[in-house]
């Protein structure tokens, strides 16, 4: 069966594909924000975060600062993740430590798993 060209993906975004990514980014990064409570936009003040969509999963980029913050995040990880399965079901959160260490990452579907922390 012959295939119109118009089925394919093209290999390279345009501007209006960037454009729109970075569009819908900043939008779950809003509504994520909205949707956590008051310690977690506090513990969320000390870090740099931010959602990108750069394969074919949308990430929640969590960078800390200093190692109490980095442990203080990673208890709060399924609070977190919560709020991200609830505009987002296949999302993960990646939480990246101080001086390049090794960034923990948990996808929000796995959230039974981690019920326990929570």
């Amino acid at each position: 069966m012959a295939r119109n060209e118009d089925d394919f993906h093209p290999l390279q975004a345009t501007s209006a594909d960037i454009i729109l990514r970075q569009q819908l980014e900043h939008s779950i990064s809003k509504y994520f924000y909205e949707g956590c409570d008051r310690s977690l936009r506090s513990l969320l003040s000390n870090c740099r975060w931010y959602a990108t969509n750069h394969g074919s999963i949308l990430t929640l980029v969590i960078e800390c600062t200093d190692q109490v913050t980095n442990w203080q995040v990673l208890q709060n990880i399924v609070p977190m993740a919560n709020v991200l399965y609830g505009i987002v079901t296949t999302a993960k959160i990646r939480v990246c430590p101080p001086d390049n260490g090794v960034p923990f990452e948990m996808r929000v579907d796995e959230l039974p798993v981690y019920r326990h922390w929570a």
